[in-house]
């Protein structure tokens, strides 16, 4: 696991089992086509602004290749006590600075993301595989939360309410709830880590951060560019489940328009997304010309390949079980009826890499309906009515992301109020930013991350009740 802990003056990273950990630093770190920079690669978490060592190790493998990139540190129980116990120490001091304070370190944090956002890119393509362009796009979008909430941390304000007596006075204070645990996915390995920890910070919080053991060196990379400025510390539960997510054409749609929006909906990351599309259900009279239209373009569009080759739109999955959930999937969809259209089987540039896959005649019987791919796989069901299509839209447990394409405004009214879903796209096939609440309903998980919402989570509501006056 791992932690970055934020202090007034140091910054600090650790966790429990399976420590963000890096390899060396030098000459291991630059081995190989990656180019990774020595600098930023560590071998340690952070705990109370020193780096922590394990005698034990897990290592990091380059999705595409599987070569070893290093190996970070396994860390246990007592690792993981340590990095609270520091977030804890150091959580007093933290809260108790003034918000401009706890700007100027944000924002300080922000710039030296920006200053060195080629070299993290091009460690989240080493450890992620996603493609050189994407990776650089979530730095970008990774350093935008911390400049955001560099803002935001200033604009915590209170209350005073009138009192039903004349010798009172109501006063509302918002204060930091304290500790904030952090656990974030492989898939956005640099992004949900700044999202969360930003609002945590702002909000006078310290944290331990436990980022995915199959990509802990853009953590550990964030630890290390902290150490440069000096910060402060980083139990409040905030959570992002993942999704499921509908895609709905409606016979009203543009055509072009819900390709182009499909096609970056579902194959951003190849698939591995949690916002990513994982149902497509196209109404009677436009499915035929949507499907030829969508089968034109993945072949047009996608390129699959090392995410270190510009060309490359498509990189590897994250491991071998990924793609065997593709598989799985794809296998019991055709075993009932289901046609592939294009793709459907594993790319030969290596065991990881699966070619863009497109099937028709799918029913909500099939596992690609009932459960998450995470990967590039895009079914298609055709619906008859709007009535029929909410149903299935609506019929999982998770409700992160919708998407629907329609040129009829009181349909997109109706539909857009009876998604249930957290965030919906209309006439949109990507729909974070940092302006926006990021968050799902049923069990898409708790609380809202990003926009002037996502630093509620990490904020106590106090009543004081002034009397005698």
């Amino acid at each position: 696991m791992a932690s970055l802990l934020w202090r007034r003056a140091a910054a600090a990273a650790a966790a429990r089992r399976r420590l963000l950990v890096l390899l060396p630093p030098a000459p291991a770190a630059r081995r190989g086509s990656w180019g990774l920079p020595a600098a930023l690669v560590r071998r340690g978490g952070l705990v109370g602004g020193r780096w922590l060592e394990t005698p034990a190790a897990f290592p990091v493998q380059d999705p595409a290749s599987g070569e070893e990139l290093g190996r970070v540190a396994d860390c246990g129980a007592a690792e993981a006590r340590a990095a609270v116990r520091a977030a804890h120490e150091a959580g007093a001091a933290w809260g108790r600075l003034p918000a401009k304070e706890r700007s100027v370190c944000l924002r300080r944090w922000y710039e030296l993301m920006m200053e060195n956002k080629e070299e993290l890119a091009r460690i989240i393509t080493a450890e992620n595989g996603k493609p050189l362009k994407e990776a650089e796009g979530e730095i970008l979008y990774s350093a935008s939360f911390l400049e955001w909430f560099a803002e935001e941390a200033r604009r915590v304000y209170g209350d005073v309410i009138p009192a039903s007596g004349k010798d009172r006075r109501i006063l509302v204070l918002k204060q930091p709830v304290g500790v904030a645990a952090i656990i974030t996915p492989w898939n956005f390995p640099s992004a949900m880590i700044t999202r969360k920890v930003g609002a945590a910070l702002a909000a006078g919080c310290t944290v331990v951060v436990k980022p995915a053991e199959d990509t802990p060196l853009s953590a550990l990379a964030l630890g290390e560019i902290l150490l440069k400025h000096a910060a402060g510390t980083v139990k409040r539960v905030s959570m992002e489940l993942g999704g499921h997510a509908p895609f709905i054409v409606f016979d009203s749609a543009n055509v072009d328009r819900a390709v182009a929006g499909a096609l970056a909906s579902k194959y951003r990351n190849s698939g591995q997304t949690c916002v990513c599309t994982n149902r497509f259900l196209v109404q009677k009279g436009i499915h035929d010309k949507f499907v030829e239209k969508f089968a034109e373009a993945i072949k047009r569009e996608l390129h699959v390949g090392s995410g270190f080759d510009a060309k490359t739109t498509q990189g590897p999955l994250i491991n071998e079980k990924a793609v065997e959930k593709v598989e799985r999937h794809i296998s019991d969809a055709v075993s009932q009826g289901a046609s592939i259209v294009t793709g459907g089987k594993r790319h030969s540039l290596g065991k990881n890499f699966f070619e863009p896959t497109l099937l028709s005649n799918v029913t909500t019987k099939m596992l690609c309906t009932q459960e998450e791919t995470f990967g590039p796989l895009a079914p298609v069901i055709k619906f008859e009515t709007e009535a029929e299509a909410v149903a299935i839209a609506n019929a999982a447990d998770v409700g992160l992301a919708g998407y629907f394409y329609s040129q009829d405004p009181a349909q997109i009214w109706r539909v857009a109020e009876q998604l249930e879903v957290g965030m919906v796209g209309v006439n949109e096939g990507i729909v974070s930013s940092v302006e926006s609440p990021f968050g799902g309903v049923k069990q898409s998980g708790l609380g809202r991350e990003g926009s002037k919402y996502g630093i509620d989570e990490y904020l106590e509501i106090k009543y004081v009740c002034f009397g005698g006056l």
